[in-house]
C-alpha cells in the first residue's frame, strides 16, 4: 500500500510542477498511457485470484480516478493561465475611432438577373449561355435575317475586324445566338433561358451601348401562344410581386418567329414617380415574342414538320428600372459608389420564391 502512495504522490507532484499543457500530456503519458505506472498496475489483475482483484482492484481504479481529476484539474489551470496571459498583452485603445466595417452592395442589373434565373428555374428552364464576340452566322443568318436587314448595318452593330478568310464577326446585338447554339447541340425537348451582354450602337437615358438581355426558347411537339402567354404572366406575377397581372397582345415583326406577338402589361402610373402592375389603365411595353420561325428551326437542324416553339426576350436594365424606380440607364454603368450605395442590394439578400425576391 505504501508503495501506491509514493507512486500517487510523485504523479501528483509531477502534475503541479507541469508549466504547459505539453509538459502535462508527459506526465499523462508516463502514469495513464499503454505503458504507464498506474496502466501496469491494472495489468496486474489478470493474474491475481479472485479474493486479491477483489481487494486490489477498488484500489487500483480509485488511483486511476484520482489522477485523472488531477490532471484534468491541472489541465483547466493552465489554459486559465494561458488566457489570463494573453488578455495581458492584447488590449484595446477605445480612444481610437472604430474603423468602418467594409460595405459592398449586390448591383441591381445582378439583383434582377438572380430574381429572373429563380422564377424560370421554377418554371422548368435551364440557363443557357454564349460568347459575347459572336459568329454572323449565328447572330443574324440562322435567325432569318437578310444580307440587307437593317440591324446588320454598321450604324446598328459594332463589327469585328475581318478574319483571315474574310469573314466577320460581331458583338451579338441579342442573345438569340444561345438559342441558336442550343438548337444545334441539343435535341427537343428545349426549354432555356438566355441572359446576358448585348451590344448596339445606341445610348441615352434610356439606351446603352451595352446593356443586358435575357431571352427565353422552348422547343417541343406541341407548343402554342396561349403556352407562351402563361409563362409570361407567371414570370410577371412572380418578378413584380403582385397577385395577378393581365397583359395583351399587339401583332408584330422579327424575322426569327411567325407569327410575331408584342406584350403590353397592364399599370397604373397615377401617381408620380411610381408604377403599380396588375391594376390601372395603362399599358406598358413588356417583351417582344412569337413562334419560332421554321426557317430557324430548319437551319439549325431541327424538323419543322415535327417541332415547333415559341421564343421570347426582354431588357434586364429595363425591368430594373422599372421595378425599382431607376429612371436613367447610364449610371448602371458609371460605376458611382454613391449610386451603387443607394439602389444596392445586400450582399446576403439571396433571391428566393420562398423568401421573397426583393428586400
Amino acid at each position: 500500500m505504501s508503495d501506491i502512495q509514493t507512486l500517487e504522490r510523485e504523479i501528483l507532484a509531477a502534475i503541479s510542477a507541469a508549466r504547459d499543457e505539453a509538459a502535462l500530456e508527459a506526465v499523462r503519458v508516463a502514469a495513464l498511457g499503454k505503458k504507464g505506472a498506474i496502466s501496469e498496475l491494472l495489468k496486474t489483475l489478470g493474474g491475481m485470484s479472485a479474493d486479491e482483484r477483489k481487494e486490489k482492484g477498488p484500489t487500483f481504479n480509485s488511483l486511476r480516478d484520482r489522477i485523472a481529476d488531477a490532471l484534468a484539474a491541472r489541465k483547466a489551470a493552465l489554459a486559465d493561465d494561458a488566457l489570463s496571459a494573453k488578455l495581458a498583452t492584447e488590449r484595446v485603445d477605445v480612444t481610437l475611432p472604430a474603423r468602418p466595417e467594409p460595405r459592398g452592395t449586390i448591383h441591381p442589373v445582378s439583383q434582377v438577373l438572380d430574381e429572373m434565373t429563380a422564377i424560370f428555374a421554377d418554371l422548368g428552364f435551364a440557363i443557357a449561355e454564349g460568347p459575347d464576340v459572336e459568329y454572323d452566322d449565328y447572330n443574324f443568318t440562322k435567325l432569318n435575317i437578310p444580307p440587307d436587314h437593317p440591324a446588320r448595318q454598321m450604324h446598328d452593330t459594332f463589327y469585328v475586324a475581318p478574319q483571315a478568310d474574310g469573314s466577320r464577326h460581331v458583338l451579338r446585338t441579342h442573345t438569340s445566338p444561345v438559342q441558336v447554339r442550343t438548337m444545334l447541340s441539343q435535341k427537343p425537348p428545349i426549354r432555356i433561358i438566355s441572359p446576358g451582354r448585348t451590344y448596339r450602337v445606341d445610348s441615352d437615358a434610356t439606351h446603352s451601348a451595352m446593356f443586358h438581355q435575357f431571352e427565353g426558347l422552348v422547343i417541343d411537339e406541341v407548343t402554342h401562344l396561349g403556352n407562351l402567354k402563361w409563362v409570361l404572366e407567371e414570370f410577371c406575377k412572380a418578378f413584380f410581386e403582385v397577385d395577378q397581372v393581365e397583359i395583351r397582345a399587339r401583332p408584330s415583326f422579327f424575322p426569327f418567329t411567325e407569327p410575331s406577338v408584342e406584350w403590353d402589361l397592364r399599370c397604373d402610373r397615377s401617381a408620380p414617380g411610381k408604377i403599380v402592375f396588375g391594376t390601372g389603365n395603362d399599358w406598358l411595353e413588356l417583351a417582344g415574342s412569337g413562334m419560332v420561325h421554321p426557317r430557324v428551326l430548319e437551319m439549325c437542324g431541327i424538323d419543322p414538320e415535327k417541332y415547333q416553339g415559341f421564343a421570347f426576350g426582354g431588357g434586364l436594365d429595363r425591368l430594373a428600372m422599372l421595378k425599382y424606380g431607376i429612371p436613367d440607364i447610364r449610371p448602371f454603368f458609371e460605376s458611382d459608389l454613391r449610386w451603387l450605395r443607394h439602389y444596392g442590394f445586400a450582399a446576403l439578400d439571396i433571391p428566393t420564391l420562398d423568401g421573397g425576391l426583393s428586400r
